[in-house]
């Protein structure tokens, strides 16, 4: 049986920071793979 489209992003894992392996808090249009502080690092 296929499984509908909301059933399938549901199970998604939350997403993590491609750095620090932190779940970030996803927004509806936010594309960032990495978290806050992360992101504010100076390098």
């Amino acid at each position: 049986m296929i499984m509908s489209s909301t059933e399938f992003f549901r199970n998604l894992p939350p997403k993590e920071c491609a750095k620090c392996g932190d779940k970030i808090d996803e927004m509806h249009d936010c594309y960032s793979h990495k978290c806050t502080e992360c992101e504010s690092e100076i390098y």
